[in-house]
């Protein structure tokens, strides 16, 4: 074999063992060094508080149950992207102050915070029970009475430990279905989703309400269950939510699937 076609078959050999492994791969595009950026955090709502999931669409209910656990967060638009970052994960915590215990936090960005929570280039808005969980035992509420502090960040995958639920809006109809997307393992967010309804081989695209909203404009006797497929940003995997909204929907009702990333 000619040295320039051992070259050429050298190069397609090392092509074709990375395409494979990016097939494999079920990494996430994270920072997994364990080197923290700095931000700035502060808190809303009650001192024990869960936050709020409105600028997601996630319940309040959610948020103050497992799996968020009151450990939220709204965030600044470099956070909140938009709608884009609800429902990914980040690790907190802070060392500058007497009261803190340096351990990180894991908290789910759920809410918007705007106005000047912009004047910083990331500024996290965390429930009270986030911001108190970041002090010593029995500092919580010195610490809280601090109020804004500077925090270290990272972020990280998503591990909620149930798979991907779909709250079904209160005003949606038989010609406007909208739900809000919950518990999304690994990245978290979600890039895009797609509807299919019965008897359809065809993907329709949804478009985002707000937050990790999602609508679908149903047609003149277009029928369920619906399956929905959702796809991740950061890692761009795909996954599909067979017949996970019944034919009978009702409106404001959480349905369960069985699967997740």
């Amino acid at each position: 074999m000619a040295p320039t076609t051992l070259k050429v078959y050298f190069l397609l050999s090392i092509v074709g063992v990375m395409s494979h492994f990016a097939k494999l791969c079920t990494c996430y595009l994270f920072n997994e060094s364990g080197v923290f950026q700095p931000a700035v955090a502060t808190w809303y709502g009650l001192p024990l508080g869960a936050g709020t999931g409105g600028g997601c669409g996630f319940g309040d209910d959610d948020v103050g149950n497992r799996p968020y656990s009151s450990l939220t967060a709204a965030g600044n638009n470099a956070l909140f992207k938009g709608g884009k970052g609800c429902g990914a994960c980040y690790k907190v915590r802070c060392t500058q102050n007497p009261a803190c215990s340096g351990v990180p936090v894991t908290i789910t960005i759920t809410n918007q915070c705007p106005g000047a929570c912009n004047n910083e280039a990331v500024h996290f808005d965390l429930s009270g029970t986030a911001f108190g969980n970041m002090a010593k035992p029995g500092q919580a509420n010195a610490l809280r009475n601090v109020g804004r502090i500077n925090v270290d960040y990272q972020r990280v995958p998503c591990s909620y430990g149930t798979p991907i639920v779909f709250r079904v809006d209160k005003r949606a109809n038989p010609f406007y279905f909208s739900t809000a997307i919950e518990y999304v393992n690994g990245d978290g967010d979600i890039g895009s989703a797609e509807i299919q309804p019965a008897g359809s081989n065809s993907w329709f695209p949804m478009q985002q309400v707000f937050g990790a909203t999602y609508k679908f404009n149903i047609p003149s006797g277009v029928k369920g269950p619906y399956s929905i497929k959702i796809t991740t940003i950061e890692a761009r995997r795909s996954v599909i939510a067979a017949n996970v909204i019944p034919a009978n929907w009702t409106p404001g009702q959480y349905y369960h699937s069985n699967v997740n990333f």
